[in-house]
């Protein structure tokens, strides 16, 4: 399903710090809206608004015409929303496989008393999960280490087994969190194509990353945030070329990538 993401005059301060100042941003279904800025520019803490953790302080968020704004993690998913996190958020005592199957436990439609009367119907429930969640690994050339545990794998396969995870229940809004950091360039291709293929398939993404080459590679729009502000917006051949980006961003007078 196409979905809208639109963030209007979002504002947010920690003890006197304004961490978001007054951003506004819309993010489209088969687009990748890139967000870059230097550490601390508020990136993170946008994507932290948008899914849930922090309330703003003041301003909107839309998916389509519904307002989300304040509603916690736990039923933002509810509205086609998932995202990864900067630092790998994995079971270490779960294998791959049932890291995957945990991000469908919102779509399960079972309580206690179903569990008692009603096991039949919740076993093929559960089948289904698994079935579904193998696909997933397929899909992210994972399924060779489906029996595995995260932390017996190497760095990149643990970053790809969050976007599995995070795939799960076939979310309509990806917020993805620098994905491609600590990753070599091989790595780091195979993500890009993995959300270039997310693109494809009309899905709606806002993408935090560092690597300039990546953002300049794959995103149709990129906004760039300073000290929790807006400083420009456009496509990446304007953005490589806009002075305020260069000077927050290098201090040159050149993007290179």
């Amino acid at each position: 399903m196409k979905k809208k993401l639109k963030v209007e005059n979002i504002q947010k301060s920690f003890g006197g710090i304004m961490a978001v100042s007054d951003v506004t941003l819309e993010a489209n279904s088969g687009e990748i809206t890139a967000i870059i800025g230097p550490n601390g520019a508020g990136k993170t803490t946008l994507i932290n608004i948008i899914s849930g953790i922090y309330k703003p302080d003041r301003g909107k968020i839309f998916v389509d015409s519904k307002d989300i704004t304040g509603i916690p993690p736990y039923k933002i998913v509810k509205y086609g929303i998932k995202r990864t996190f900067q630092n790998i958020q994995t079971f270490s005592n779960m294998t791959l496989l049932e890291n995957v199957m945990v991000g469908f436990h919102y779509a399960t439609k079972y309580g206690f008393i179903n569990c008692m009367l009603q096991m039949n119907y919740l076993r093929k429930q559960e089948r289904m999960i698994v079935e579904k969640s193998r696909k997933i690994l397929e899909e992210m050339n994972l399924t060779k280490y489906a029996d595995y545990y995260p932390t017996e794998l190497p760095y990149g396969i643990q970053k790809k087994l969050e976007i599995a995870r995070t795939l799960a229940g076939e979310p309509d809004i990806i917020l993805f969190d620098e994905p491609v950091a600590g990753l070599n360039i091989a790595e780091s291709y195979e993500i890009s194509e993995i959300i270039l293929n997310l693109k494809n398939k009309n899905k709606t993404i806002l993408l935090i990353e560092h690597d300039m080459n990546v953002v300049m590679g794959i995103s149709d729009k990129i906004i760039c945030l300073h000290y929790g502000k807006k400083i420009a917006e456009g496509i990446p051949s304007d953005i490589q070329k806009n002075k305020d980006v260069i000077n927050a961003y290098l201090g040159a007078d050149t993007l290179v990538i």
